[in-house]
């Protein structure tokens, strides 16, 4: 990303929030404190209304997450991929390498249901993922992640989820990447279901990324918004999926005057996930509306790490 593109997009990102705040850089990773358990890393995801909007690609997010965050581990979405050819793939990690960043994985979407009921579309779907195993294999992540979903009974569902993550998991063995499920909605966000399936998979190679938000079992649109009308205990469900966790998703989406998220116990969640035995990646994954992109991932990793130090990890 050359000097002007990356003068360009911090002026468009930042335009909310003052463009003084840009000169503060220094002093805001000075600030920040390290964990010794666990590491930061940044979802793309928490960037997606500038990715849409064109303002910074796939190609920018991780230059960008270390230059404007002092993030410099990443977690890809698909979606914002130009697609998986190597001279695409074999750019990023150039950037990367050359920039001191971390690739830790990549999030899978619209790949086709490995829950689905029908074996031929379960199958293809299955097939359709070994793409993005090989891409992360490239890019030296430790997993993809995917969706358990399908259209059927719980009991179906997961009847069906176990034999598709059981064949993709066979082949991201072969690659030495995992396969990982995050609770994402439907069936996958109830705790008990998940951990039910990924204990029959019964492969290291296939666990979890818990999402600290991500409990919907249900949602319809009301008054033109989508909202959750069926709501999975989220510290029960974080409990009965953190044992299988290769990976931590901070979803975060508002903040109070504390710097608190009012909907998320952050300081309860990081003791589930501290009592788990977890060490590794905290993924930053903001999603509100109230503070700017910027200032949202900043706001959540100042809550984060304000958490690490009073549970002393």
């Amino acid at each position: 990303m050359n000097n002007t593109r990356r003068q360009f997009i911090k002026k468009s990102l930042a335009a909310s929030a003052g463009a003084a705040l840009l000169t503060k850089n220094a002093s805001l990773f000075a600030s920040f404190q390290k964990s010794d358990r666990f590491k930061i890393s940044l979802a793309e995801w928490s960037l997606n209304k500038a990715l849409f909007s064109g303002e910074i690609s796939n190609l920018d997010f991780p230059v960008f997450a270390k230059d404007e965050f002092g993030i410099d581990a990443v977690e890809y979405v698909s979606t914002f991929f130009k697609g998986t050819g190597n001279p695409y793939i074999n750019e990023l990690v150039q950037l990367t390498n050359d920039n001191g960043i971390t690739n830790v994985l990549i999030m899978i979407d619209g790949e086709g249901n490995l829950g689905d009921l029908y074996k031929p579309r379960r199958i293809q779907a299955v097939e359709r993922h070994y793409k993005w195993i090989n891409t992360a294999k490239i890019l030296g992540c430790h997993s993809i992640r995917v969706n358990a979903r399908g259209e059927g009974t719980d009991k179906q569902v997961s009847v069906a989820a176990i034999d598709g993550l059981k064949r993709l998991t066979e082949y991201g063995e072969k690659a030495g990447i995992n396969v990982i499920v995050e609770n994402h909605g439907g069936y996958s966000s109830d705790g008990k279901w998940l951990s039910n399936v990924i204990s029959c998979v019964n492969n290291p190679f296939c666990g979890t990324l818990p999402d600290l938000g991500n409990f919907c079992l249900k949602s319809e649109i009301v008054e033109g918004n989508w909202k959750c009308i069926d709501e999975y205990d989220k510290y029960t469900g974080m409990q009965e999926i953190m044992p299988f966790a290769k990976g931590v998703s901070a979803k975060s989406h508002n903040f109070n005057e504390n710097g608190n998220e009012t909907d998320i116990d952050y300081k309860r969640m990081m003791q589930i996930v501290k009592e788990s035995g977890y060490e590794g990646y905290i993924g930053i994954e903001y999603e509100g509306d109230n503070l700017s992109e910027r200032d949202g991932i900043i706001a959540t990793r100042k809550l984060l790490e304000r958490i690490f130090a009073e549970l002393d990890v």
